[in-house]
């Protein structure tokens, strides 16, 4: 009976083989440094590309586990990421027919090498990251350019947004 007893405390303290997400990484163990140069930026959008990049790298050191350098040459993985598009919508309008709310869609491309294999580990080649805002001014602005000019904390959350997805996604598996 005992040894009944103690079978059964064992498959009950063995868990049921979930993990908390965010603790593991499903790079490969060969990629210890990993190289984000500046990202390319294909819209209009002043230094979106460094703050895009910034925040990455940030993201990155924040969880701890890898060196993360601005180089692309003598590291173990490599990260580019291009911006293809930023557009702005109105998402919801006021009584005196102002927008009230604004939707910022941002199209793309992000890719990690593996440098010593030369093979892919993650990529997403149209990547389309959309978020809200609250207007900012009295005027309306479908032009990516002057909405993040009149609300410059808009580019640093969407930023900031955009690496912790992006950075989820490479070492989660998501």
């Amino acid at each position: 009976m005992k040894r009944i007893l103690a079978a059964c405390l064992c498959v009950l303290m063995s868990g049921c083989g979930y993990a908390l997400a965010g603790r593991g990484s499903t790079l490969p163990s060969s990629i210890k440094t990993i190289g984000i140069p500046l990202f390319t930026n294909r819209t209009t959008v002043f230094n979106l590309e460094t703050t895009l990049t910034q925040k990455v790298r940030s993201e990155f050191i924040g969880r701890g586990k890898y060196d993360i350098v601005p180089e692309a040459v003598g590291v173990d993985g490599l990260l580019t990421g291009e911006v293809t598009a930023v557009s702005i919508q109105p998402a919801s309008i006021n009584a005196n027919q102002l927008a009230s709310r604004y939707a910022i869609t941002m199209v793309a491309k992000v890719e990690l090498k593996d440098t010593k294999t030369n093979m892919v580990v993650w990529d997403n080649p149209s990547l389309v990251f959309r978020q809200e805002y609250d207007a900012t001014g009295s005027q309306s602005a479908v032009d990516p350019s002057a909405f993040f000019g009149q609300d410059t904390n808009a580019l640093e959350r969407l930023s900031t947004d955009f690496a912790k997805s992006i950075v989820s996604a490479i070492l989660e598996a998501f």
